[in-house]
């Protein structure tokens, strides 16, 4: 799950970069994701141990972080679906890219979840 997690942050990242470029360079909220990507990277990396404590520790943060991301922005998954039907908003590219972060949050926080059952039921 580890380099699961660098994958997503560095994916993250790209979007973040990529947002903000695309924007002119006018709108810094443009690398939130790139933040949370960083933070998910930067968690990934220390849960590559070969101690399972710290490994458990660090992915639990990660996906911590990822689920505080998604519901920072699952309203934009609305929004988006909104905006392909016709409504309009003022920034649209914002809505593009906090719900492609949303969708990228939940798929990450829900493979880390199946991760953790499983990893469980190997225990018992």
């Amino acid at each position: 799950m580890a380099k699961l997690t660098i994958t997503f942050g560095v994916v993250l990242i790209a979007l973040g970069i990529f947002s903000f470029l695309i924007t002119g360079h006018h709108y810094p909220t443009s690398l939130i994701p790139a933040g949370f990507g960083l933070l998910l990277a930067i968690f990934g990396a220390l849960a590559n141990s070969d101690d399972a404590k710290k490994r458990m520790l660090h992915m639990h943060i990660a996906v911590t972080i990822g689920l505080l991301g998604f519901l920072g922005t699952a309203k934009s998954i609305v929004d988006y679906i909104e905006m392909m039907q016709g409504r309009q908003f003022l920034f649209p590219a914002a809505v593009e890219e906090k719900a492609a972060m949303a969708v990228l949050l939940l798929i990450f926080v829900l493979l880390c979840v199946r991760s953790f059952i499983n990893a469980r039921r190997a225990r018992a």
